[in-house]
């Protein structure tokens, strides 16, 4: 009788654990689908740093691989600031969308990192940044105060700063530049020129509340 009884309780122990694992990975799959859906479309910008409209920083610096460069400034065209870490999974993602941007929305693009040597190098093993500078430096981060990452700053030939704000997504990086270029410096801008309260997924796609 008792060995009946041990028996019927491991299996109703066995039970309740698979109904746990099977109800967390139901309440995982939920609290995915409402974070894709309360995204914001464009990049949010933060209260930090140099503000849009200002000049820009200006910064002599050398890539990782010893070729020169100049981030401020007037120069020919637009520059994309992406601020990176070797080990940041979501940096990963966003490389190919980085490449693209800088081969097609003529831009120049600098990669802007900081942290260990070792893991520098496994990035660079690893990933084929093409023409893409990589720039190891915290002075650059500290000057635009960065406190996250991925994050973007456009820069305009002129050396003003027009549009920053984080990249999280496909969608936050092509709005940095494209609302750089347009006049919205960000997502928040965007919504209270237009008068926009609140941008949200409807499942068919976006879906923007007066």
């Amino acid at each position: 009788m008792a060995i009946e009884f041990l028996i019927a309780s491991n299996v109703l122990l066995w039970l309740t654990l698979i109904g746990c694992v099977v109800a967390l990975f139901g309440i995982t799959r939920q609290v995915g689908i409402l974070h894709e859906r309360s995204a914001p479309l464009g990049a949010m910008i933060t209260d930090h740093g140099p503000d849009i409209g200002d000049a820009a920083p200006k910064f002599e610096v050398v890539d990782y691989f010893g070729k020169a460069h100049r981030i401020g400034g007037p120069q020919p065209q637009e520059t994309l600031l992406m601020f990176t870490a070797p080990t940041c999974p979501i940096c990963d993602k966003l490389l190919p969308i980085i490449k693209s941007v800088s081969r097609d929305e003529n831009i120049n693009v600098f990669l802007v990192s900081d942290g260990q040597p070792e893991d520098h190098a496994r990035f660079l093993k690893s990933h084929d940044l093409g023409d893409i500078p990589y720039i190891v430096s915290a002075e650059v981060g500290m000057r635009f105060q960065v406190g996250k990452i991925p994050y973007g700053v456009v820069i305009d030939s002129h050396g003003k700063i027009r549009a920053k704000g984080l990249t999280n997504t496909r969608e936050h990086l092509e709005s940095l530049v494209e609302g750089a270029r347009s006049g919205h410096h960000s997502l928040q801008d965007y919504m209270k020129k237009t008068g926009i309260s609140s941008i949200h997924s409807n499942g068919n796609g976006f879906h923007a509340e007066h």
